[in-house]
């Protein structure tokens, strides 16, 4: 591709960026803080770190803050400042059944061990405005959290942690387990190596939950719709806590640095034909902080992404996994507003030279 310079376009940049800031807050009221993003706004910060791959709640804040919202724009600024951080280590692998809990639902069984969990969800409710909105105020807060803890001060303590559903259906071995497949060198690392088809299982996870929530959905909704096989339940929708476990740097004993909010979601499916007995598959997702929908759409494409013979797009891992990312289809489709004289001036030419010659 060829693109030009424009004269004197340096001053006309640095004006439109400056512009661009101003129009962040142009009726010149008190800019919101980090920390009312970071708290009021989580669920657009928790979809910036997800697909800005960093796990830095003030930092997607001050990205959102940056963008006037943009959470695509946002997790580019955040993707783009991890790139800068040196990678000091890696943690292992931590069971998401120690999960300190928030939210625990399964559509599956009613009755589940330790019960369902319906922490803070709209799911239930009507979705109608809230006018009283408007006038919202501090007090407004305090009344809702004093009413819920005169609720839940009747209520049981909630255990450390839970049991998985769907360990229910593997000891009935009721239940088809991906075979894990090889890489000598541990979990593949997307920010490593770069993808080669058929790409490992742990690399089509992690390039899912780096991905962008709606390109995510839009293809995991075509499977659901008939363009795919996967009807799915859910076996599972976990949101909370689990442990970031480090080596000491002295020690080297194992350390618990801190705790990271996920959401993970089991998805139970009909297997499909084989020789084998009969039995569901399974199909996961997870990602960083809360974002049910993602976590649910990369759980739908999981288990896509197994079928033998691949026939609809969702179905076929290299398609699902090139465009799924946010940031690189963002970067691709704005890349267009840059100067494309050159281009399309060679095509404008070939195209009077065709019409001249058909006239004649």
């Amino acid at each position: 591709m060829a693109y030009v310079a424009v004269s004197g376009g340096r001053d006309a940049i640095e004006n439109a960026e400056q512009l661009w800031h101003l129009h962040r807050n142009p009726s010149g009221e008190i800019p919101l803080t980090i920390d009312q993003i970071r708290t009021q706004l989580h669920l657009a910060v928790d979809r910036v770190m997800g697909e800005g791959a960093l796990y830095a709640p003030h930092l997607a804040a001050l990205a959102l803050k940056q963008s006037s919202g943009d959470t695509l724009e946002a997790a580019f600024l955040l993707r783009a400042y991890r790139a800068t951080i040196a990678r000091t280590g890696y943690s292992p692998p931590v069971s998401t059944g120690d999960m300190r809990i928030q939210r625990r639902i399964s559509a599956a069984f009613k009755n589940i061990p330790g019960g369902q969990i319906l922490g803070p969800t709209p799911d239930y409710s009507l979705r109608l405005l809230d006018f009283e909105l408007f006038n919202e105020s501090g007090d407004d807060f305090r009344r809702r959290a004093e009413t819920l803890l005169e609720r839940s001060n009747k209520q049981q303590r909630l255990p450390d942690s839970f049991p998985k559903v769907v360990e229910m259906l593997k000891h009935e071995n009721l239940l088809d387990i991906p075979t894990p497949q090889g890489h000598a060198a541990g979990p593949f690392d997307v920010t490593r190596e770069a993808l080669n088809f058929p790409a490992p299982r742990s690399a089509s996870l992690q390039t899912m939950a780096r991905g962008e929530t709606g390109g995510l959905l839009a293809l995991a909704y075509s499977n659901m719709r008939g363009y795919g096989v996967v009807h799915p339940t859910i076996g599972e929708l976990r949101v909370g806590w689990i442990p970031l476990i480090v080596e000491h740097p002295v020690t080297g004993e194992a350390e618990k640095a801190g705790e990271v909010q996920v959401t993970e979601v089991e998805i139970i499916a009909h297997a499909e034909k084989s020789e084998d007995c009969p039995k569901f598959s399974l199909g996961y997702g997870l990602c960083f902080g809360h974002n049910e929908t993602k976590a649910i759409a990369m759980a739908v494409l999981d288990r896509a992404m197994q079928s033998a013979d691949p026939i609809a797009p969702s179905e076929d891992q290299e398609f699902v996994l090139q465009h799924v990312d946010g940031i690189e289809s963002m970067g691709f489709c704005n890349h267009y507003k840059l100067p494309h004289y050159v281009t399309f001036q060679s095509a404008l030419d070939r195209l009077r030279k065709a019409r001249k010659a058909h006239e004649t």
